[in-house]
């Protein structure tokens, strides 16, 4: 599981950084770290333990508070609210920070505007899979099939605007596929998909890697730009005929609007550092999670462009959450 793999290399991590910080002002005490989802999720799991190898560093907790509600939205809010001291962080996803802004168009935050961007951590691609009784081996086979059963074909996902659901729905755009939205709320959406009641979904790499192994999912495609480095043997959807289809997760970490430019640079270079250790990279790779670097102002252009592209993705599908 991606919590012991994680658990594992950052313990060798800690050698390796062990004696790296300079003496500095920040942190003097713990730091609240919040976390807009419940525990145990893909969000969490990487907040802890990064929060996990920064406390280490830094010789301060690093402390996750998980605040779950409207699609990581609650959480988001609450970072906002919070003093820019540099004593509240949010790791949050593509989401809350680029997707709901359009979804809810009651929001009462805008992450671009109340949100300081510090650091990208990884890209988690989607996977189009699908069950068994499916006669696709491929991409190409998969859209002649559904093209010949149009109406026939239903694909499921964590929840309106998700990245899975808007995945299934660029595809469908672009292929020209009649096919049956299911949205669902967590762990059903795959249990559904497993049993052969759905037929297929856009799915985080980390929740289906072992059922892919076991051969109860097959895979088609990746929905990143270029193959991930989890499923290297997985083409994208891109350059199976679909070029520039670019859809998926990925999660970073950011700050109320204020916080202090040394705070920022700080963390940015911690992190960095910290997801550049070999054994902490081999161990996301292996879960699914493609780690990233990036400095503030490239994480926050890459935001922008991310909000911008959903923006007229969630436009096109009509999904709306009041």
């Amino acid at each position: 599981m991606i919590r012991k793999w994680f658990a594992l290399a950052l313990a060798a991590a800690g050698v390796a950084l062990a004696g790296q910080t300079a003496a500095q002002t920040w942190p003097a005490k713990p730091v609240r770290v919040v976390v807009g989802f419940t525990a145990g999720g893909t969000t969490d799991i990487l907040a802890r333990n990064i929060g996990q190898q920064l406390g280490d560093r830094f010789k301060q907790p690093f402390v996750v508070d998980n605040k779950p509600g409207a699609g990581g939205n609650l959480g988001t809010e609450i970072a906002i609210r919070s003093p820019a001291d540099g004593y509240t962080l949010l790791v949050a996803s593509v989401g809350p920070i680029a997707v709901n802004p359009t979804l809810y168009p009651k929001l009462g935050h805008h992450p671009q505007a109340d949100l300081v961007p510090i650091v990208l951590l990884a890209d988690v691609p989607n996977v189009l899979v699908v069950h068994p009784s499916v006669p696709a081996h491929t991409l190409e086979e998969f859209v002649v099939y559904a093209a010949a059963n149009p109406g026939q074909l239903n694909y499921c996902s964590t929840g309106i605007g998700t990245s899975s659901h808007l995945s299934g729905f660029l595809l469908a755009k672009r292929a020209g596929l009649k096919v049956t939205h299911v949205p669902y709320k967590g762990a059903d959406a795959l249990n559904d998909l497993l049993s052969g009641r759905i037929q297929f979904m856009f799915a985080t790499i980390p929740s289906v890697r072992q059922h892919i192994a076991a051969g109860s999912l097959r895979a088609l495609a990746v929905s990143s730009a270029k193959r991930s480095r989890s499923l290297p043997d997985v083409p994208t959807v891109a350059e199976r005929g679909y070029p520039g289809f670019e859809a998926g997760s990925w999660f970073g970490f950011f700050a109320p609007k204020g916080t202090p430019d040394e705070v920022v640079t700080t963390l940015n270079q911690a992190v960095n550092e910290i997801i550049a250790v070999p054994s902490v990279e081999a161990a996301m790779i292996k879960e699914g999670a493609d780690p990233a670097a990036n400095t503030p102002q490239q994480f926050g252009q890459f935001v922008q462009h991310e909000f911008e592209k959903w923006r007229t993705v969630v436009r096109e599908s009509g999904a709306v959450v009041e």
